[in-house]
């Protein structure tokens, strides 16, 4: 074996096991271990996960709050100040920040996380070129998947359609933005035919308002279901669905059971910028969690914007998102809380496509150990990440001083 974790807890309900890895690969899980290894690690009781997945997070726009804040903290002066940003931001400028936060997710035990890249015709491909760029060089250290995000809309902005076809081409994924461009069913048409000629996955900023009036989520389900897209569609935000009636919320949920779409709820955004016209009683405008995870809807927890416009804090740690989401979205009951964890590992995992991720044999090992001793301290004590492994390698150490591997 290459590498053994001893005497380390992966279930609060059965004793202390060995976890071998093998190849990149998780080759065996047991109580005792008889075989060695090259590198053998004494977890003495310590917890091991499987990494996080990041499923929805816009890394070319990281950490530019500085450069010109949104005063009134509403999406649209966040949109508006982003866009003027936009043209100053330089290849380098991207570059840099965006290994910023990958070192971030990496020493924080992510070892996967899907991008939304943004380009239009003013600032061209820039940033999703770099992070193309960035998808190669740290391969080793996390797995990225792109996202191409068209954040000014694709009809709209002539030249867009394009330039949405030419991301493809580029290698990456639809990614769309129904409520902000002209007509929200023409947009969703649109990213329907270009992934299916290009047969790529989608995923959507969808229904991000205070109420839900103009949700268009039902079209994209159908859509879905009629072009056999089960399983390949994600949305991000969907904060509308909190603001429906419950028994539309009950429709709506069963038909997105049915579409197998799953959910991102981004916390950390959806609390800063929603709600920002009500002078009382104030809306908590998230997703309805519970609700979609009692439905039987894949939702997930993540991050989205990390210190800009959007969400002006954030460091990448999705269990500070975990977090933040027990009180916001009332999983703070014993039955709930053992339900968050899923919510940054196996539910994105899924929502994102990955086959091998997941503490079982022949899985990747993808593992984080962590500094508490129970798996459901995991999150309430915001634990140090004392090792993370991608595919068996270690690529981040909280030995002597924290350290990562790029």
């Amino acid at each position: 074996m290459d590498l053994i974790f001893r005497n380390v807890r992966i279930d609060d309900t059965q004793p202390l096991v060995d976890v071998a890895v093998q190849a990149g690969r998780i080759a065996e899980i047991a109580q005792y271990i008889a075989t060695t290894a090259a590198h053998e690690i004494q977890g003495d009781g310590k917890v091991l996960v499987a990494g996080f997945v990041e499923g929805h997070l816009h890394l070319e726009k990281a950490n530019v709050m500085h450069r010109k804040a949104n005063r009134s903290g509403t999406l649209k002066e966040a949109i508006a100040v982003t866009a003027e940003l936009k043209p100053t931001l330089t290849r380098e400028d991207i570059r840099e920040r965006s290994i910023q936060v990958l070192r971030a997710l990496v020493q924080a035990g992510t070892t996967h996380v899907r991008a939304h890249a943004e380009f239009d015709p003013a600032q061209g491909f820039t940033g999703l070129e770099v992070v193309l760029e960035l998808r190669e060089q740290f391969r080793e250290a996390i797995d990225i998947q792109v996202v191409a995000f068209p954040q000014e809309g694709i009809l709209k902005l002539p030249g867009m359609q394009a330039m949405m076809a030419q991301a493809m081409e580029m290698g990456a994924d639809v990614g769309g933005i129904p409520y902000n461009d002209v007509s929200p069913l023409e947009h969703i048409d649109f990213v329907f035919d270009l992934a299916k000629r290009y047969g790529k996955d989608i995923d959507l900023h969808q229904d991000f308002a205070d109420d839900a009036e103009h949700m268009t989520i039902e079209y994209v389900a159908r859509r879905t279901i009629a072009e056999g897209y089960q399983g390949r569609v994600c949305v991000g935000h969907l904060t509308s669905l909190a603001a429906a009636s419950p028994a539309r919320q009950a429709q709506v949920i069963a038909l997105l059971r049915e579409a197998d779409i799953s959910v991102m709820c981004l916390p950390a955004t959806d609390l800063h910028l929603g709600a920002r016209g009500d002078s009382h009683n104030v809306r908590r405008t998230l997703t309805p969690v519970r609700a979609l995870r009692d439905g039987g809807v894949t939702v997930c927890l993540a991050t989205n914007n990390i210190r800009n416009a959007f969400t002006p804090y954030g460091t990448g740690d999705l269990l500070h998102i975990a977090q933040l989401a027990i009180p916001a979205c009332h999983l703070g009951g014993a039955d709930d809380q053992a339900t968050v964890l899923s919510m940054l590992t196996t539910n994105p995992a899924k929502a994102l496509g990955l086959k091998r991720h997941g503490l079982a044999v022949g899985n990747d090992a993808d593992l984080v150990m962590v500094d508490c001793r129970a798996v459901a301290d995991v999150i309430l004590d915001l634990p140090t990440r004392l090792m993370v492994l991608k595919r068996g390698r270690v690529v981040a150490t909280a030995e002597h001083r924290r350290s990562v591997a790029f």
